[in-house]
């Protein structure tokens, strides 16, 4: 069958963790004449030098990329869970062409239009998910320095909003800001310290 019959996305997340910022995930069409096919891997396992020279690569290569996000008051008021499924449905709706299946890192799938399926550690089977991985990494990586130029005592730029000592012990010292997610009990605690 030729692969245009068949145009597979990959979407993965990146920031369900965080106590700060917004999940951010992306959905990639690869090309089958892309270059690097075969070699995309999991955006953790890749330095940030190489992640950025790759997210150029599969913005010029990919046949489709979106990316989408849910803010932090989207995610205090649905839950982690249902505001990344809510991003991952805008990024594959975001696509500027219509994929025919589409396949999510992880356990869970969005409910959308398009027969989807879940692939546990699809970051390091699935190129489509790796590419995903990589642009979505890139990009929250982005949004993370220009929201610890917005708020510096946070220093956002180290730990991505990530409950390091450095994180928590800026929490306590200054409470929340209003990108931390309120709903996550290590803010909470902060706002009431």
């Amino acid at each position: 069958m030729p692969w245009w019959l068949v145009l597979l996305a990959g979407v993965d997340e990146v920031g369900r963790g965080p106590l700060a910022g917004p999940v951010v995930t992306a959905a990639v069409i690869l090309s089958p004449d892309d270059p690097m096919l075969g070699q995309y891997r999991d955006s953790k396992m890749v330095s940030e030098k190489k992640r950025i020279r790759l997210y150029y690569h599969i913005r010029k290569y990919a046949v489709a990329c979106s990316v989408a996000q849910a803010s932090v008051e989207e995610i205090d008021r649905l839950n982690i869970l249902h505001a990344t499924m809510f991003a991952m449905r805008r990024a594959v709706d975001g696509l500027h062409i219509r994929p025919s299946e589409v396949v999510v890192d992880g356990n869970r799938c969005p409910e959308m239009s398009l027969p989807v399926s879940a692939v546990i550690g699809g970051d390091d089977k699935v190129q489509e998910i790796a590419a995903a991985s990589i642009i979505a990494k890139v990009v929250r990586d982005r949004l993370m320095r220009y929201l610890d130029y917005r708020y510096p005592v946070y220093e956002f730029y180290k730990h991505k909003g990530y409950g390091t000592k450095v994180h928590m012990d800026a929490l306590r010292e200054h409470g929340p800001c209003d990108q931390h997610r309120q709903s996550f009990a290590p803010v909470r605690a902060a706002a009431r310290a």
